[in-house]
């Protein structure tokens, strides 16, 4: 069972049908997969300050925080991850401040098994799958 919790916030950002996605380092857990961008909240820290302040840190650029359009949590073997996802619309360019790979995936390029399995169900959705 897992014994640690983490609260996780991530950006949906579309640009002409293409979502911005990253991918996770090499000492990462679940390293080299495809993801929304964002990352895990602070206590104390609300979803939306969680996420514009992810945002800032790894690709240098300012978030709208929109809705929340899904949100699961995930059980890996060793931790148990709550993951929010936000619509999100970007004031300026990002541009990955910490050596992570960024790009513009096509809608129809996001496969579940290249991203988190968490991710599975909202991938499905934006193909739509669901």
């Amino acid at each position: 069972m897992a014994s640690v919790h983490l609260v996780v916030t991530a950006a949906v950002v579309e640009r002409d049908g293409e979502m911005l996605v990253t991918r996770r380092g090499a000492h990462q857990h679940l390293a080299g997969m495809w993801e929304f961008p964002g990352g895990k909240c602070e206590p104390g820290e609300t979803l939306a300050a969680c996420l514009r302040r992810e945002m800032r840190e790894e690709l240098d650029v300012e978030v709208s925080v929109g809705d929340e359009i899904y949100s699961v949590t995930h059980t890996y073997p060793e931790r148990s991850v709550e993951l929010h996802f936000f619509a999100c619309t970007l004031n300026g360019s990002p541009r990955p401040v910490l050596g992570q790979e960024m790009r513009w995936m096509p809608r129809r390029e996001l496969r579940p098994e290249e991203f988190p399995p968490a991710d599975a169900e909202l991938i499905a959705r934006l193909r739509g799958a669901v």
